[in-house]
């Protein structure tokens, strides 16, 4: 739509619509002047947590009316949120960071469009990019997976399916949880080199990058705090002419399989499992 080009930030209304506005995940100096605007402005803000964002809103000196709208809203929220739209500007946040990435919203954004109903983005801070460039590992491809599973076989089932990819995988994980995650890493996608991104944009940033053991040793001996970006690097960029294969299943098949051992290494180097499959039975 054509709302956002034609709003601007120093006027006191706005076009009815849907607006996508993005909050910061830790320092409150990321609040962007133009999502400042939009939240003065709107009638109406939905969010997660009607406490986090008012402390937010309180912050900015912003008084303004609040909805609930998380994963447990009914579809009357949502259709409530939709009719106001339809007549006024109304504000979509998340509890931190830019609104749908992992977050509630969805649905709302697709029966906004679906209706004809402006929806205008108000970018800004994302923890997965923030992580992203702080990693040191390759951007040029990536994939986000979201949160991981919280039960082992369904997180090494997710790092499984997506470790083939030939692309960095970015994963969000709660603390208590990264202990068990890079154990499922290690066991999953052996040899990756990992990096772990927490109190993005605080005072107490962190992104430590290195092999899981290394990572399992810091965080063992220092237990972390808050919520946890996972950045795995992806396959190695060897082909068939530069390995040893048979050397690298005799390897594996001396512990593993052979449908097991070929799979390690399909995933560990974006190789075909299938001969790699037929090779291993040949060799066991």
């Amino acid at each position: 739509m054509s709302a956002a080009k034609e709003n601007s930030v120093t006027e006191s209304s706005l076009y009815p619509g849907l607006y996508i506005v993005a909050t910061p995940i830790g320092n409150l100096g990321d609040l962007s002047a133009r999502a400042l605007a939009v939240l003065k402005a709107c009638v109406a803000v939905a969010c997660e947590d009607t406490r986090v964002t008012g402390k937010l809103l309180h912050h900015a000196g912003i008084k303004q009316r609040l909805i609930r709208y998380d994963d447990h809203a009914d579809g009357s929220v949502r259709e409530r949120l939709l009719a106001m739209a339809t007549q006024e500007a109304v504000a979509l946040v998340s509890d931190a960071g830019t609104p749908l990435i992992s977050d509630p919203g969805y649905k709302l954004v697709r029966e906004a469009r679906e209706r004809g109903i402006a929806v205008v983005s108000v970018p800004g801070p994302s923890a997965l990019i923030v992580a992203l460039t702080l990693s040191g590992l390759p951007t040029d491809r990536f994939l986000f997976g979201g949160f991981l599973p919280v039960k082992d076989k369904a997180r090494r089932d997710v790092l499984g399916e997506l470790g083939a990819v030939r692309a960095t995988l970015v994963f969000y994980e709660t603390s208590p949880r990264l202990l068990d995650a890079l154990a499922a890493i290690e066991a999953v996608l052996p040899g990756r080199e990992v990096a772990v991104a927490r109190e993005l944009t605080k005072k107490f940033e962190e992104c430590r990058s290195g092999s899981v053991a290394e990572l399992t040793d810091h965080y063992t001996s220092h237990p972390p705090k808050g919520e946890i970006v996972l950045i795995i690097a992806p396959p190695g960029e060897a082909s068939t002419d530069d390995l040893d294969i048979d050397a690298l299943l005799q390897a594996e098949l001396a512990d593993h399989k052979p449908s097991q051992a070929a799979a390690r290494l399909a995933r560990e180097y974006g190789l075909d499992r299938k001969v790699l499959y037929a090779r291993a039975l040949e060799l066991k």
